[in-house]
């Protein structure tokens, strides 16, 4: 598909939108729920092609962990959406005497979304759902990695909506190129960083406001006061659910050097317990993914870095990766540069947290930061002295699942946030407004009159009064 095509497609919806720039709550909660209904008909079909593109992938994950985030930000916004557009009256100073001052929100207009492969039902239908909300139109590119889901997906959304409502366009790395250089009224990307910066440099040419929710190195912090096994068990949930292919998955685990044999044990025991199943263990997108979880491993060891298995062998031989701890890891091994994005678990130990909070600091700030422990004073030290997306203290992921908390990145993290309130407001205009009323009922005091030249003394009068 050509770029004319392209902008001839994204003119015929700006035209749609125009004539119908300010949809009611009853349209907007329409579309809403269709993709709800979408969803719930085709649960099963769901499963079944996520399955195929994961390789494996079982369905109460991508129920639980896909369909439930939709659900929930759908139940979310009918709850909420006439309180988030009414006007918000804001005060006056009072030389402006009963002038009347508001704010009001407004849709943008046609909002783009390209989503990722790792939860390519959630991740393209959450923030569809926000921009629903705001009254836009939708323009969806789903990743080609995972072609089945984005495929099945198109197919249904071509079902239920007609595309100058909710236009789905798959393709490949071109496509996706052509896509993000299009004059959108807002523009939403999640993906890496390095493809994130391509987003924006193509976005800025139309100066096209954007969100970025990327990813980054998102730490687990163990502190010794925390109990090792709860801690171990919720750290091996988020690393590998999903094979590891989660945006907030912890990245690494920083603990104490006297906690750490007994921590790595706690690992095994919980990797042991909760994914001894291979059918529940999500494979990798591609061949090109599992090329690189056995590089990261290899060049880690390569430069001293001791591997150690986090499931035991017995009954998990038909896996193609087995999940790994790394431990002694060089700090220029690539897997402390780069976003892991699968079942490896590199730990560092530092043993004050001083160097602890130095540590994350130095680095690029993470999308997500975990903290396990008893002591509210390090706690605190931590919220306080660190930046990071969002927090979850005694466990993972929780955060992103709170649709009043706004979730996004910060610096190469990304930049917006969406959820709940957070995210009709990523795709909505606050719209300033003040009425100009005269002051006492008198035309002749109100607005700017007294402060229009000639400049005399009733305007000399008004700045000493405004002091």
């Amino acid at each position: 598909m050509s770029i004319n095509r392209f902008t001839l497609q994204l003119d015929e919806i700006k035209a749609a939108y125009a004539a119908e720039p300010n949809p009611t709550v009853a349209v907007r909660l329409e579309r809403i729920g269709r993709i709800e209904k979408m969803l719930a008909a085709n649960e099963e079909k769901i499963c079944k092609v996520l399955a195929a593109d994961f390789g494996t992938r079982h369905s109460i994950e991508s129920r639980l962990l896909e369909f439930q985030m939709v659900y929930q930000a759908c139940k979310h916004v009918r709850k909420h959406l006439k309180e988030w557009m009414k006007p918000q009256l804001v005060s006056t100073p009072a030389f402006l005497g009963s002038s009347h001052a508001w704010t009001q929100m407004q849709s943008m207009g046609v909002v783009g979304i390209m989503s990722p492969w790792n939860y390519p039902v959630q991740l393209a239908l959450v923030p569809a759902i926000a921009a629903f909300a705001a009254g836009n139109r939708v323009w969806l590119k789903p990743s080609e990695r995972s072609s089945r889901t984005s495929g099945f997906l198109a197919t249904l959304i071509q079902e239920y909506f007609h595309p100058i409502e909710f236009c789905v366009t798959v393709g490949g790395t071109e496509v996706a190129e052509s896509f993000a250089a299009l004059p959108f009224d807002h523009l939403f990307f999640t993906g890496s960083s390095n493809i994130g910066k391509r987003v924006m440099r193509a976005a800025a040419d139309h100066l096209t406001p954007i969100t970025l929710e990327l990813g980054g190195k998102s730490p687990a912090i163990v502190d010794p006061s925390a109990k090792m096994n709860d801690a171990a068990a919720s750290i091996i949930y988020g690393k590998l659910v999903n094979g590891g292919q989660t945006c907030i998955a912890p990245d690494y685990a920083i603990v104490h050097s006297s906690v750490s044999e007994t921590f790595i044990q706690e690992l095994q025991n919980a990797a042991q317990e909760q994914f001894a199943n291979p059918e529940e263990f999500t494979g990798a997108i591609d061949e090109h993914q599992l090329a690189r979880w056995h590089q990261l491993v290899k060049d880690a060891v390569n430069r001293g870095a001791k591997a150690i298995p986090l499931l035991s062998p017995a009954g998990n031989l038909g896996l193609a990766f087995m999940p790994v701890a790394l431990l002694n890891v060089s700090e220029d091994a690539l897997v402390m540069q780069e976003e892991v994005f699968g079942p490896i678990l590199p730990i560092a130990t530092i043993n004050d947290l001083d160097s602890i909070i130095r540590y994350i600091n130095e680095g690029p700030k993470p999308l997500a930061l975990y903290w396990f422990g008893k002591e509210k004073k390090v706690m605190q030290r931590i919220l306080n002295e660190t930046r990071s997306g969002g927090v979850t203290i005694n466990d993972t992921l929780l955060h992103a699942a709170i649709e009043d908390l706004p979730f996004g990145g910060i610096g190469g993290s990304g930049m917006g946030a969406y959820h709940g309130r957070a995210g009709f407001d990523a795709f909505s205009h606050r719209k300033s407004v003040l009425e100009v009323r005269g002051f006492l009922g008198l035309k002749f005091l109100g607005g700017t009159k007294l402060a229009r030249p000639p400049y005399r003394k009733g305007v000399e009068r008004l700045l000493r009064w405004l002091k």
